[in-house]
């Protein structure tokens, strides 16, 4: 594990223990992950993080609204998946980024609490996991 990596970890969790964030967690969060924190900042802000939970396993996963235009919808997996491009080709590919700002704004929704809840049959979750 990166020491980047580790310093996200415990801002995260500081963040999840209050459900705020201050300025100081803005700003390093920012340093290490640039202009994907501000994009994920940008979606959190809009509300485009939705929670999709599976009753009764209690598994979920995170849709995230893409800035484009074309407004698409992204799975993913706050820590360690998105069905976006740029996961793919920035994060996996070319290891330029630590996550994508899809995963980001996952983990702030998460640790602030502010995305939208969707309930689904552990059937349902199942067929849209499928789809990726």
């Amino acid at each position: 594990m990166s020491a980047s990596f580790l310093v996200a970890e415990t801002i995260w969790k500081e963040i999840e223990s209050t459900h705020k964030v201050n300025d100081d967690q803005l700003w390093t969060l920012h340093f290490l992950f640039g202009k994907n924190f501000e994009g994920a900042t940008r979606i959190v802000d809009q509300r485009g993080v939705s929670k999709i939970s599976a009753h009764p396993s209690g598994r979920f996963i995170f849709q995230v609204a893409g800035e484009s235009r074309r407004k698409e919808q992204y799975l993913c997996f706050a820590e360690n998946f998105c069905a976006c491009y740029s996961f793919f080709y920035d994060v996996v590919n070319r290891g330029e980024q630590l996550c994508c700002k899809h995963q980001l704004a996952a983990r702030l929704a998460a640790s602030l609490g502010s995305y939208a809840e969707v309930k689904v049959s552990d059937e349902e979750l199942a067929l849209l996991l499928s789809r990726i």
